[in-house]
């Protein structure tokens, strides 16, 4: 079978470059929003990844599920577990269990100015070792009436850059507390918190109780002693959970918002289809003439339909380049906001693969039908045809 020329296909594209120039709009705006959607996926499953450590055991109150901000246990606890188990890590006569109180509250960036949520967590300087993935890559870490701000605590309070730099200040729990530090988190979800010191939240909030106990256990222990002694403590009402399990959880919690994303990709991606067969369309049927007489010169309408699914997969591979640079560019590492906290949509592998599947099938799917149709009339028809 002959086909045609390549080079045919790409000079009908330039011949109609208005109709072409929107052709390939409409291709890359489906394929930078299913790129969108799909990153916004691929940050959410990896923020609740990389914060669970297998080593870590969340010590909380019995029946809270993973509201960690409702549990209250007894501030004897975090001593009481370092001391009963001796599969907590330890290092230099410091053991690895980080009391911690942990609640979400109204943050303001100014005395009179607009509250946002945040996430505070009350800590001690035990913190760094549990939290291994904790880096201050600003300042230093806080004193009296001071906090550290996640890197993505911006985003999560809604505030600006500018009113979140070492040196200003943040309004909760009815003080005002100096920005001391900045710190990393490896993309977790630590990165959306407000850290300050255990004491200082504690005498804000007049509590003495804590959220949860976080320990580090060594490699070789077992996370059934630390399950034992919360069983067996029953005046304490506590459970234990391993951290990743933890998180574990969440993404279980997730999942519909997981599928309702991927619901709207599969919307998209069927409104690609259809604005592509339009565009197609009438691309194709105003080129009845020009393909009949393809074939009345000795071209078979295979040989035509592949040219017209060439046109339309050029145009759609172009698309595709065009919207992953995009992606990269601009939508990756951007920063949303969301119940668990703050994450960063994340173009990756996964993400560019799915993106250029989409825009491959979009060309293909797109101009397949309408080709097939018109060459369905008569030679006689199409050399008549306006």
């Amino acid at each position: 079978m002959a086909l045609l020329p390549w080079e045919y296909g790409i000079r009908n594209l330039l011949r109609r470059p208005l109709r072409s120039g929107l052709t390939l709009l409409g291709l890359t705006t489906v394929v930078l929003l299913v790129l969108v959607v799909v990153g916004f996926i691929r940050g959410l499953e990896r923020a609740l990844a990389v914060s669970g450590d297998p080593q870590t055991v969340i010590v909380f109150s019995l029946g809270m599920g993973e509201n960690l901000e409702y549990s209250s246990v007894p501030m004897r606890t975090s001593d009481l577990v370092a001391a009963s188990i001796d599969g907590v890590q330890e290092q230099y006569g410091k053991r690895f269990a980080s009391p911690e109180l942990y609640l979400g509250t109204q943050v303001r960036t100014s005395a009179e100015g607009a509250p946002g949520m945040g996430l505070v967590r009350g800590v001690t300087p035990a913190a760094l070792l549990v939290h291994a993935q904790i880096e201050i890559v600003e300042g230093d870490w806080p004193q009296s009436d001071e906090v550290m701000v996640g890197r993505l605590a911006t985003t999560k309070m809604g505030a600006s850059e500018e009113a979140t730099r070492v040196g200003q200040s943040l309004w909760f729990e009815g003080r005002e507390w100096r920005i001391s530090g900045v710190f990393s988190a490896a993309g977790s979800v630590f990165e959306s918190e407000v850290w300050c010191r255990l004491d200082g939240l504690q005498q804000a909030m007049k509590r003495q109780d804590l959220s949860l106990v976080a320990l580090t256990l060594k490699p070789d222990a077992e996370f059934q002693d630390v399950d034992l002694f919360c069983k067996e403590r029953l005046d304490l009402e506590l459970q234990a959970i391993r951290q990743v399990e933890y998180f574990e959880t969440l993404q279980k919690d997730y999942k519909p918002v997981r599928l309702l994303a991927w619901l709207v990709v599969m919307l998209i991606f069927a409104a690609g289809v259809f604005a592509g067969l339009n565009t197609m369309y009438g691309a194709v049927v105003g080129r009845v003439r020009e393909l009949a007489t393809l074939q009345t010169i000795g071209f078979l309408r295979r040989a035509a339909v592949i040219s017209i699914v060439q046109e339309g997969t050029i145009l759609a591979v172009t698309a595709s380049l065009i919207a992953s640079a995009c992606a990269l560019f601009i939508v990756n590492g951007s920063a949303v906001r969301f119940t668990m906290g703050a994450f960063e949509l994340r173009i990756d592998s996964v993400s560019l693969m799915i993106g250029y599947g989409t825009g491959l099938a979009l060309g293909i799917l797109g101009s397949l039908p309408p080709a097939i149709r018109v060459l369905r009339l008569p030679v006689v028809d199409g050399l008549k045809a306006v």
